[in-house]
This record gives C-alpha cells, structure tokens and sequence, in this order.
C-alpha cells in the first residue's frame, strides 16, 4: 500500500493511506545502510508499506520513495547526524516574535538558507503584533522591507486576534512547513485554522522569555484536500547541514545575481578586494543581511 506519513513518533509513524491512518514501523534494513540521519522517514514523504496480518491497522514500511525536496537540520542530539524536518513541501513558513519570545535574525536567516537549498520559497510572519510598542514597529518594518527586498513576503499579524483570511490565501493549495521558537504562536495558529486539531498551547515563561514546547513530534494537518500544513516542534537553534562557507553566498538571493562578479572566483565577500557584493551594501544587499552573512561564515552562536 502508498501511504503519506503524517506523524513521526521516534520509531513509530503515522501513515495516511486510502482515507485511513495505520501505524507503521520501519523495515530494519533502512537503519543499516550507513546514512547519516536520525530519522530515515520524515513528515511529508510518501512510503509503501505492507500491513502486518497478525495485528490491526499495523504496518511495515518497505519503501521510501525519492523526495522532491527537504528541509535539513544538525541534529541538536547526534552529532555528525543530520534531521529532516519535513519532505516534499511548496514552501516553509516561520512565525517570527520580536519578544515573548525572542526570534533572533540569525535563527530566521538559517532557516531562510535551509528552503533555498531545494529554491523553495519562504514566507516570514510576524506574531503578536497585539503587544508591541510603536519602537517594536517601527523595527517589524525595517525587517519587512528588508527580507521583501531579499524576495521573501512577509506578513504582520497576531494570531490571537486578526482575521486569518491573509494566511489562509497564503497557504492554499500547498503543504506548508511551519516553523519557529516555541511560544512563537505556531500551536495557536493550527487550532485557528483547524480547531479539530486541538493543539496543546501554553503561556511563554516570563522568567527566560521562552517559549515552553507543547508540539514534541512533528505532524501533517489537512486544511482541505489540496491544502496541508507541516506542523514542528519548536527550534531553539537551527544547525545548517551541507552548506560549505564557499557557497554559503549562494543561499541568499539578493547576492546570487552578482556571483562571479568579483576579482576573486573564490571570494567569500569578506576581507577580499573588488568584492561586488561588499559594492551592492545599501543598495540592493541591505547590511543587516550582509551582516547576518557574515556572522554564519564565522560560525557564530544564531540565538543572536
């Protein structure tokens, strides 16, 4: 049987096939074949599996079929490991908080670089607009002309409160992944579109300004037929997996139409000459991409 997995539980998934959800396992040869990936079946991808004639609505999955595309991460637990955080997606969505808690630019431009890998396009959402200051605002529109300069859309919203027909039309007709820190709003926003969901939601510590993680698994939520969304698990910080400093320039759109426009072939748009990226500064790069750049060369901590 053809089945969409719609829930990753560690060893066991949830399985979608023929209007009916079956609980299945992985065949134990997927966990030998040397790949460095801690979980060898994503959210999103499509499997053949074979039902187990003993137990119920139980399965064993013998396929794994070639994904359209992925979005990457280090695992934050194995290291030298890789996590796929969803598969065969139309473009990702991070819901973004300026505070209760913090998204760090950092985190939103490392995220940005793990759709362009498969060019899938990235939407960025700015939650909570019920609590911010007319300061706070005035910095949501430097960043949204910013990142609809990089080529991102970009929305202003607060899931408590605003009319959701914007993000319906957003995400209409396509699977969405939808990502962000914990207590961003994701959680809130599922139960807004699809009550029957019943996502757990909690308040956001006002002590660490953190968010507390009430989705543990990812999971697939249908809309409406042609209309899926990824939900994940809340991400403190986002390791970029298979992305070399020599191409990290590659990954940000506003600087790929001047790639190999610099005295140097190899230029990492840093300290090199006759760099024409370092030209394009406050023109049609803005600095606080290029900066962000630069602190990802440097690898430095994206939780700032």
């Amino acid at each position: 049987m053809k089945g969409l997995i719609t829930k990753s539980t560690g060893l066991w998934y949830q399985v979608f096939s023929e209007n009916k959800t079956y609980k299945a396992r992985l065949k134990g040869k997927f966990k030998l074949e040397g790949k460095k990936l801690t979980n060898p079946v994503a959210v999103g991808d499509w499997i053949e599996f074979e039902l187990d004639e003993q137990i119920k609505d139980e399965g064993i999955i013998t396929t794994i079929y070639p994904r359209e595309n992925y979005v990457l991460r280090e695992s934050p637990r194995k290291k030298g490991y890789d996590h796929i955080i969803a598969s065969n997606i139309d473009q990702g969505v991070l819901v973004v908080t300026l505070k209760m808690p913090r998204t760090s630019l950092g985190f939103v431009d490392r995220f940005l670089i793990s759709l362009e890998a498969f060019r899938i396009p990235g939407v960025i959402i700015f939650n909570k607009s019920d609590i911010y200051s007319h300061k706070d605002f005035s910095k949501i529109d430097l960043l949204k002309d910013t990142y609809e300069q990089a080529g991102y859309r970009v929305l202003v919203t607060s899931f408590n409160y605003d009319v959701l027909d914007d993000i319906k039309c957003l995400l209409l007709n396509k699977i969405s992944l939808l990502s962000g820190h914990s207590g961003a709003g994701k959680s809130t926003l599922i139960n807004n579109l699809i009550p029957q969901a019943n996502q757990n939601v909690s308040n956001v510590s006002n002590f660490a300004n953190k968010g507390v993680h009430t989705t543990t698994f990812a999971e697939l939520f249908e809309l409406n037929k042609n209309t899926k969304i990824i939900d994940t698990p809340g991400i403190k910080e986002l390791g970029l997996s298979e992305v070399e400093n020599e191409e990290l320039s590659h990954y940000f759109p506003e600087m790929r139409k001047y790639l190999g426009m610099c005295k140097f072939h190899n230029c990492l748009h840093n300290n090199e000459p006759d760099c024409m990226i370092k030209k394009r500064i406050g023109k049609d790069i803005s600095e606080i991409r290029y900066n962000s750049y630069l602190s990802i060369l440097r690898g430095e901590d994206n939780r700032k």
